[in-house]
C-alpha cells in the first residue's frame, strides 16, 4: 500500500492520478465494448446444465479475464490472479483473522514477483496493453518507478474485479426479484437500470478518508485530521436524496450515486465498470430470456465488500 492511490493523500495522489490517466483512457475503454461482449457470449457458450451459480460461471470470470487482457498478461493465468485477487482483498475486510493476513501477504508477494517479471518483459517489448502504456507515461517528464507500476497493477485488479463480480450478481438479483430482464437493458434504458442496480444494492458499503479541515455536516463538527467512515450504501438510500430509496426502479431519473465515491478519489476504473456491465448484462438476458432465480441468495459475510456468495439461476 505504500505506493497506492487508495491510501495516498495529494500531493503524492495527484502526481500518480495523473500518470496513471495518461494510460487509463477512455479511448482505451471504450475499445473494449466488443471484445466483452464477445466474452459474455463465450462464457455462457460454456455453461452446460439449465441450473447454474451466475457468480462462479459468469460474474467471477469475465472482469478477471478483460483485467489479464488489459494488463497484457496471458489470459491463461486468469484463475491464478484470481486466487490472489481474493487473497489480497481479505486486508480490507471486517473481522480479517491472521490466517486471511499470512494469506494476502503471500498473494501480494507472488504477485509482485509476477510483475516484476512481466513489467521487466514489457519494457524491451512493448504492446498495445496497459502496463506498456503505464510504463510510457509521462508527465512534464516524471515517470512511474517500478515499484509504482506494480502497485497500480495490483488495485486494477482487486479494485477493478472484486467491486465488478459484486455489482453484477446484485444486479442480476435485483432485476430478477423485480421482475425485469431484457426490456430494461435496451439501448434508451440500459444506462438509467445501471445506475439504479450502482445504487440500489452498493458493492461497496463503506470507505475510510480523512478530513482535510474542520467540517460541519448538519450541525456536527468534524475536526480536521479526523478519520471517517464514508458510508456509501446508506447514501445510496438516503430518502431526502431519493425518491422511495428501498424501491428498485430501473426507470428512476439519473442521479449521482456514490458507488464510485467522489471526488480526488472518485474510482477512476468506474468508465470500465460501467461498461462491462453495459456489455455483459444485454448478452445474459438476451441469451437467457426465461433466467430465474433457483433459489434465495445469500449475502457472503464481508464488509467493507457487499455482494452475495453464490447465485444460483435457471436458465
Amino acid at each position: 500500500e505504500e505506493h497506492s492511490m487508495l491510501e495516498l493523500e495529494p500531493p503524492r495522489h495527484t502526481r500518480l492520478r495523473k500518470l496513471v490517466l495518461h494510460a487509463f483512457t477512455s479511448r482505451r475503454i471504450s475499445s473494449l465494448q466488443p471484445e466483452i461482449t464477445t466474452l459474455a457470449h463465450a462464457l455462457l457458450d460454456r455453461i452446460e446444465t439449465p441450473e447454474f451459480d451466475l457468480l462462479q460461471k459468469f460474474a467471477n470470470a469475465l472482469p478477471v479475464i478483460i483485467i489479464a487482457r488489459m494488463l497484457g498478461v496471458p489470459e491463461t493465468n486468469a484463475d491464478k490472479l484470481l486466487e490472489w485477487s481474493h487473497a489480497m482483498v481479505g486486508m480490507y475486510q471486517a473481522g480479517r483473522t491472521y490466517e486471511m493476513e499470512c494469506a494476502a501477504n503471500k498473494a501480494a508477494s507472488e504477485f509482485t514477483a509476477y510483475l516484476d517479471d512481466y513489467i521487466a518483459y514489457k519494457r524491451k517489448n512493448p504492446e498495445d496493453d496497459l502496463l506498456s502504456e503505464l510504463i510510457k507515461a509521462e508527465e512534464a517528464g516524471d515517470k512511474l518507478t517500478t515499484a509504482e507500476l506494480i502497485t497500480t497493477a495490483i488495485l486494477v485488479l482487486n479494485a477493478g474485479h472484486e467491486a465488478t463480480v459484486h455489482t453484477i450478481g446484485n444486479g442480476v438479483q435485483a432485476l430478477l426479484q423485480n421482475g425485469y430482464g431484457a426490456d430494461v437493458l435496451t439501448e434508451d434504458c440500459i444506462d438509467a437500470t445501471i445506475e439504479e442496480i450502482l445504487r440500489f444494492d452498493t458493492p461497496l458499503h463503506m470507505f475510510t478518508r480523512w478530513a482535510y479541515e474542520d467540517i460541519d455536516v448538519m450541525g456536527h463538527v468534524i475536526p480536521q485530521n479526523t478519520q471517517i467512515a464514508c458510508m456509501l450504501g446508506a447514501a445510496n438510500r438516503d430518502p431526502s436524496r431519493w425518491n422511495n430509496p428501498e424501491v428498485f426502479d430501473p426507470g428512476r431519473p439519473i442521479q449521482t450515486n456514490t458507488s464510485f465515491g467522489a471526488g480526488t478519489h472518485f474510482c477512476i476504473g468506474a468508465p470500465l465498470a460501467r461498461l462491462e456491465l453495459r456489455a455483459a448484462l444485454p448478452v445474459l438476458f438476451q441469451r437467457l430470456p426465461d433466467l430465474k432465480l433457483a433459489n434465495t441468495a445469500r449475502y457472503a459475510p464481508t464488509y467493507h465488500f457487499h455482494g452475495l456468495s453464490e447465485l444460483i439461476v435457471r436458465g
